[in-house]
């Protein structure tokens, strides 16, 4: 069953008035900024993408059209609303979706077999996490990425780019203006 645009867009403003610096922005990600983020995804070799902070799927919707039919998408989300939209919204068996933090990757990972990932995606508001949270969450998902492997993260603040740089080394920044809020889109190559 495919979730109505509608739909998403309720689940999705309700949780921002909730919570607005969560999500930073009171609609989901615009198809410019799914545009930004996934245009140098090698779908032909991707078989384990994960992605954090699925939100009401619109990303992942996307990710889902595009990805290989034997590659699996990991989907870490802590909201329960977006928890159970996302499992009763979207019937493709490829998507797995976890109802726990990012940081718990590598743990998720070896559970379910699956090896490293590919690619992370992540537009989770790092700029709000503790030093300590946002740490954990960024190391577990480089030690999560295989040899070679992508993170992608889209942020409306430019604050987690040193993060990432520590991290990962270089870090290419592009800017995506045309979504609501405007977004930075980090690619993060693992070495």
């Amino acid at each position: 069953m495919e979730t109505s645009a509608d739909s998403s867009a309720f689940v999705f403003a309700r949780n921002f008035f909730k919570n607005p610096r969560m999500l930073g922005s009171v609609i989901p990600s615009s198809r410019f900024l799914i545009h930004q983020l996934l245009r140098d995804v090698d779908w032909n070799h991707a078989r384990v993408i994960v992605e954090l902070g699925p939100g009401v799927g619109t990303i992942s919707r996307e990710v889902l059209r595009q990805m290989r039919p034997d590659a699996t998408l990991l989907a870490f989300e802590i909201n329960d609303d977006f928890v159970r939209h996302l499992n009763e919204n979207f019937a493709d068996p490829r998507l797995r979706v976890q109802h726990r933090s990012g940081a718990e990757v590598n743990d998720a990972l070896r559970e379910l077999g699956l090896g490293k990932a590919d690619y992370v995606i992540a537009g989770i508001p790092f700029s709000i996490m503790s030093d300590e949270d946002r740490t954990a969450v960024l190391r577990n998902c480089h030690e999560a990425l295989a040899e070679g492997g992508v993170m992608l993260v889209y942020q409306f603040s430019n604050k987690v780019r040193a993060d990432l740089e520590n991290l990962f080394g270089r870090v290419r920044r592009m800017f995506e203006p045309r979504n609501v809020l405007p977004a930075h889109v980090f690619k993060c190559e693992k070495e």
